[in-house]
């Protein structure tokens, strides 16, 4: 079996990882020269993929930045043929498959929409690694959400990286819940480290801080192309996020404690709905 990787930071360079552990030919190719030719040192790369190369490989993964997903996709698309099923793995849907869609279409490719729900705050193939993925979960978005066979076919082709589970649904679908759920929580907070009191927070801070600020540390190009490409949704969740923060800040204003206990104890029960204890 064979793996096409197209881009080897951390999510490509993790996939890598785990196909040539689960003994699969593993061919890659990175807009870095320097990082596919450590990829191959390091082992976890057999060789660079060419368009040669393509139509022999069974899954295509394209791990690079969305606008970069998609031209590499549209420019070699008539070269892969029927036999490889092409999966892009970019933070957003809506764009990456208006545009592939059409040109899986027009050139009789498989191709599906990806998202694989993992990652550090970390960026890079020196960071990547073979369980990166283990038990996380692995968004599909078809073209037909009610080709089983297809996405029977996917999860088998997927099945080296380790998923615990997979969801399928649709571009809109998966790109207003990523707004809430990754998009959100990143801006929030890159947003709060920024705080003139941050650098003095060493023996006053634990959990509580580590667990605020750890997706601070992020790749500013990819998070601001995901964040535009999906504005619309992330805009709804800041508007309703800073309203949210508004009414937190007017009951501290006026020191209204009946208030303050009232969105505090919401907020408590609305975790509680959500996720249970």
């Amino acid at each position: 079996m064979t793996v096409g990787i197209v881009g080897l930071g951390l999510i490509g360079g993790s996939f890598a990882k785990a196909y040539h552990e689960a003994g699969w030919q593993v061919l890659a190719r990175d807009a870095d020269q320097n990082t596919l030719d450590f990829a191959k040192l390091s082992g976890a790369v057999d060789s660079e993929l060419t368009d040669d190369k393509l139509p022999a490989c069974d899954l295509i993964l394209l791990a690079a930045y969305p606008a970069a997903s998609i031209s590499y996709f549209k420019e070699k698309a008539h070269l892969m043929g029927g036999h490889p099923v092409v999966i892009d793995c970019c933070g957003t849907k809506r764009v990456v498959c208006a545009a592939c869609f059409p040109a899986a279409r027009e050139n009789g490719v498989t191709f599906l929409g990806g998202h694989p729900m993992a990652g550090t705050h970390n960026s890079g193939f020196k960071y990547a690694r073979a369980n990166l993925f283990h038990n996380a979960p692995m968004v599909l978005v078809p073209m037909d959400r009610d080709d089983i066979a297809l996405l029977g076919r996917a999860k088998e082709l997927l099945a080296p990286a380790g998923f615990g589970r997979f969801s399928v649904t649709s571009a809109r679908e998966h790109d207003e819940m990523i707004a809430f759920t990754s998009q959100m929580a990143h801006i929030v907070s890159n947003g709060y480290i920024k705080s003139p009191t941050a650098g003095a927070h060493k023996g006053f801070s634990a959990g509580s801080y580590k667990d605020m600020t750890r997706v601070a540390w992020l790749a500013p190009e990819m998070w601001a192309e995901l964040f535009l490409e999906n504005k619309d949704f992330l805009l709804k969740e800041l508007d309703f996020f800073m309203s949210s923060m508004q009414q937190y800040r007017d009951a501290l204003a006026a020191d209204d404690q009946q208030e303050l206990v009232r969105l505090l104890d919401e907020g408590r029960k609305r975790k509680a709905e959500v996720d249970g204890r």
